[in-house]
């Protein structure tokens, strides 16, 4: 690995939907620590100011002879951070083919083309929702699987591949369970992008900022008051994670091949207490109505964080109420730094 002047630690990194929510954020955590991000994100939801500046190629991740190219361009890249995805799980059970063909069969191209030229190890961005809840709503590394979407059953579908890939030698990958993304960058130089966000929070502050009310999607949930539960936990939190696992990739690994490392903030907090946690934060009730479960939603689980917290060296440091706060701040400064987006809606 590369070092600064002075021996400390510098990697070049390909991060793939960094153009991205939570790419950006993981380009920014790299660049701040030192690091040199090497972005590449088709734009299909990434909005290239957010990566103004950096070495940014616009393309498909399924695309071997531009993955090539910017190997060729940049032969200091030792490792892969891997969070292009589509990631929106109603669309995923209306459109399975785009998320089996984007997610699963990009993947592979992928991941085969770096490990081609030389490049063995992945930080992959997965995802919790692969998980079956246990009865007390936790999860954690060993839990069983029951992924309930297509969306979800992509996430788990490439983790085998990547298990399989790396018992044949072909690579090492570190795969990265997110929770349930929220926030923005405390210095607000990225967040959400999104006009028309399905991610709960953003529905909030969207029927917050037009004065509708939100819907609860799923009253009948085994949790506390019936609404899904979920643990959610800081981009920027992430952000860091991703830096540790680049930094550290082969102590934590050790003599594996490969392994999945939950991250969440180790709470889980319900819709109910999500539209509270709003309130208190903004001052202002939230008008709410009910409505039925959505295609392919569960009632959630939070994680339990000793792994991560063990290899990784890593522990959420922000909050829900710091997630909202900063949501709300990003939202005020957003049409300053994405022009055109509108309203935070």
């Amino acid at each position: 690995m590369r070092t600064h002047e002075g021996g400390e630690l510098r990697v070049d990194v390909l991060v793939t939907g960094g153009a991205g929510y939570i790419g950006s954020a993981v380009v920014l955590a790299l660049a701040d620590a030192g690091h040199r991000p090497i972005v590449l994100d088709d734009l299909s939801t990434g909005r290239r100011e957010l990566v103004a500046g950096r070495d940014c190629y616009v393309g498909d991740v399924a695309d071997r002879s531009l993955v090539r190219r910017i190997l060729r361009r940049h032969p200091g890249i030792e490792v892969a951070i891997h969070c292009a995805a589509r990631v929106v799980v109603p669309e995923s059970v209306a459109r399975p083919a785009a998320y089996y063909r984007t997610n699963v069969v990009g993947t592979l191209d992928l991941v085969e083309t770096l490990a081609d030229n030389g490049v063995d190890r992945v930080v992959f961005s997965s995802s919790a929702s692969i998980y079956a809840p246990g009865a007390d709503l936790s999860v954690d590394e060993s839990s069983p699987w029951a992924p309930a979407s297509p969306y979800a059953r992509t996430k788990a579908m490439v983790e085998t591949v990547l298990g399989d890939l790396a018992a044949a030698g072909d690579l090492r990958a570190l795969s990265l369970r997110y929770f349930n993304p929220i926030g923005a960058d405390p210095l607000l130089r990225t967040g959400p992008q999104l006009p028309e966000p399905s991610a709960v929070l953003g529905c909030i502050v969207r029927a917050h900022r037009s004065r509708t009310p939100f819907t609860i999607t799923g009253t009948d949930y085994p949790t506390p008051d019936g609404t899904g539960l979920r643990d959610y936990v800081h981009v920027w939190d992430l952000a860091r994670a991703h830096v540790r696992a680049v930094e550290d990739f082969d102590r934590v690994l050790g003599d594996e091949r490969h392994l999945a490392l939950n991250l969440g903030t180790g709470r889980g907090t319900t819709v109910r207490e999500l539209v509270s946690a709003f309130e208190r934060v903004t001052g202002q009730r939230l008008r709410v109505v009910e409505a039925p479960r959505r295609p392919g939603d569960q009632a959630g689980a939070a994680t339990r964080t000793d792994l991560a917290e063990r290899l990784l060296g890593w522990r959420a440091e922000h909050d829900v109420t710091a997630g909202i706060a900063h949501t709300l701040q990003w939202f005020d400064r957003r049409e300053h730094v994405l022009p055109g987006i509108g309203l935070a809606s």
